[in-house]
């Protein structure tokens, strides 16, 4: 298993998520301010669909790039906030609608943001390796 350091993992993980339209792109870096994980990425999508099936997609992409599995999933059976848990990274995918009422960003805004720019740098390298 190729080992990645957790700012690279959320980096790839967005990346994935851009390259299947996710809308509203977020890293938080949680580190200094829970122990939950190191990162959070998340993102919008503007249908049940598409929450089911960038959840679907970002698994897929990260099991075939780093041989990694969630260590814990949560899916809501209607697909309107789908959750990655890979242990130093956890992925929120919600509905635009889950998003704007439950306002994870607002909840922890202690914690950093990452720059659009900056993540897709970081992934720079990763960009031919994804679907």
């Amino acid at each position: 298993m190729q080992e990645v350091s957790s700012y690279k993992f959320a980096s790839v993980i967005a990346r994935i998520l851009d390259n299947k339209q996710a809308k509203d792109i977020t890293i938080l870096n949680i580190a200094n301010v829970s122990v939950l994980a190191d990162y959070f990425v998340i993102c919008s999508a503007d249908t049940n669909t598409q929450v089911k099936a960038m959840t679907g997609y970002v698994r897929e992409q990260i099991k075939d790039l780093y041989t990694r599995i969630p260590a814990g999933e949560e899916t809501d059976l209607r697909n309107r906030w789908n959750l990655l848990d890979y242990g130093d990274v956890i992925v929120h995918i919600l509905h635009k609608e889950e998003r704007e009422t439950y306002a994870i960003e607002k909840f922890w805004n202690h914690a950093c943001k990452i720059e659009q720019e900056s993540w897709m740098s970081e992934s720079e390298d990763m960009k031919s390796r994804l679907l």
